[in-house]
Parts: structure tokens; sequence; C-alpha cells
């Protein structure tokens, strides 16, 4: 995902001299060859794609989490722990856009909430941003044990909403 080498091996080649890509959809592309003293060699710079952008490692950490709450709030027996789960995944994803993006913001005195400082670093996630924020209460209400805060309708819908929004935001942070 992140990773720049895409787990190849600098010396990979394809047939007829194309570079191998292990990255879905991209097609092969013709690697460098050059001929010296009657050897053809392939130079093994600019075969590989390169990342555009780091990505800080506290980011990719609270991504892979995000993903692991996503996978465990599935097997969760009841509506309110599929919706904490799906709700703690999308709030450590936009933890991890806040974290790869922030940079120095002014926090103040008063604690904010990701959901509040989401649409100032990555201004295309804050309707995701205000649904989620939305459902603070639904959570904070499932959390405390209150079997009726949420149906199993609304922990699907919201676990849907939280896997699209955790790939959105490795998606933005790819970029």
């Amino acid at each position: 995902m992140f990773d720049c080498s895409y787990g190849l091996p600098a010396w990979s080649l394809g047939p007829a001299g194309y570079a191998r890509s292990s990255v879905r959809g991209e097609a092969l592309r013709p690697a460098r060859v050059s001929r010296r003293r009657g050897i053809w060699r392939t130079s093994m710079r600019m075969v590989l794609p390169r990342c555009e952008r780091r990505v800080a490692p506290s980011a990719l950490v609270l991504l892979k989490s995000a993903r692991s709450g996503l996978a465990a709030s599935v097997y969760e027996a009841s509506a309110g722990g599929r919706y904490v789960g799906a709700h703690l995944a999308a709030a450590r994803a936009a933890a991890a856009v806040v974290a790869a993006r922030g940079g120095v913001l002014a926090f103040g005195r008063e604690s904010r909430s990701v959901w509040e400082l989401l649409p100032q670093v990555e201004p295309i996630l804050a309707e995701w941003a205000a649904l989620f924020a939305a459902g603070a209460g639904k959570r904070a209400a499932a959390e405390a044990g209150l079997s009726h805060a949420v149906s199993p309708r609304d922990a699907n819908e919201l676990f849907r909403d939280a896997e699209t929004f955790v790939s959105i935001a490795e998606s933005a942070l790819a970029r």
C-alpha cells in the first residue's frame, strides 16, 4: 500500500525487458537497457515506481489499527458493539489523516475532537467528519451499555460507512 518498494526486488524484470509491477492494474513499462562492451545490461534506476509522498509511521500504525478494528467489529454479537467498533475505526483513520497532514495546528487549551480537526487538514473529508461527529452520541450511549441506543440497521450502516471512509482515508494519504 504505502511501501515504496512494492515488495519487489530491484532486479525483478518481466518478459522482454519490461519492469514488473505489483500495483494492481498498472501496465508493464519498458526498463532502461544499455549496451556496454557487448553485454546487454538493464539499468535498475527508475524501474520501480516511486512514492509521491512519504507517510508518517504513526499514521500507518493508525490505519492498520483502523483496519483491524473494522475486522474485529464484524464479529461483535451486539449491534452496539459493532457500532462502537466501526466508529472507533473511522476515528483512527481520521486521526491518521490528521497526523500525516496536520503539520502544526493551533491547539489552544481546549481539547478538540478529531472530527473538528479533519476538515482543517483535509477539506475533502469534511462531510465524512460531520457524519461521524453526529454519531458520537450514539457511540457514547452504546459504550455505556444502553442496549436500545443502536439498532442493528444503524450498526450495519455505520459499519459500511466506516469501511468506505477508511478506504478513502488510505487513498487520501497515498496521494
